[in-house]
């Protein structure tokens, strides 16, 4: 069976790993990669693939495995809009990434390791390293999120209407990730260990 150009090169390239790459340079290191960031994370394409082509690894990186890499992932991890992408979630930048605000659901979930909650009890959900505290709409997607931690997984309940309906801000990362600045440890409303 003969197969064409665009199925070998499908083959050939690594699209797990070109994610992964976007991923650093749009949420960790802009400035590495040369790339101009606006206050609300956007970067031009062309810049992104201009700025990968110089890897030996992606030379041949275009605009369509971009748009494929965006399409047919699993987890959301960026967004397309005319000739500009962006990071849905997860920036360390030192520039704060503007996002939208937006009512949650009533329930999110929050996945950590079992030793951070004493911590958590005290001081609430804080967004340490990253930009927001990352809350997911399942417990399934709040426990992969967690077992980056290699430790023990607990998964906090949030009540996310109550902590809306005072004040807390909301920001809608993707389907399946939720953004605030913090949760106060009065909105955990249950700690289960999965």
């Amino acid at each position: 069976m003969k197969i064409g150009i665009k199925e070998e090169k499908e083959m050939r390239m690594d699209y797990i790993e070109l994610s992964k790459e976007i991923s650093y340079a749009l949420r960790h290191a802009p400035e590495k990669y040369g790339l101009e960031m606006d206050e609300e994370g956007w970067v031009n394409i062309q810049q992104l693939i201009k700025a990968l082509n110089k890897d030996q690894k992606w030379k041949d990186i275009t605009k369509e495995d971009i748009l494929l890499i965006t399409e047919k992932a699993e987890k959301k991890r960026h967004e397309i809009a005319g000739d500009k992408i962006r990071a849905y979630y997860g920036h360390s930048i030192a520039m704060k990434i503007q996002k939208e605000e937006k009512m949650p659901p009533d329930i999110l979930y929050h996945g950590t390791a079992k030793k951070f909650i004493k911590s958590i009890a005290n001081k609430g959900l804080l967004p340490q390293s990253r930009q927001y505290v990352h809350l997911s709409q399942d417990t399934e997607t709040a426990y992969n999120v967690a077992e980056r931690h290699k430790d023990e997984v607990v998964i906090l309940k949030i009540d996310a209407k109550r902590a809306w309906n005072s004040g807390i801000k909301f920001y809608y990362g993707n389907q399946c990730v939720w953004l605030a600045d913090k949760i106060p440890s009065e909105y955990i409303i249950e700690v289960s260990d999965n």
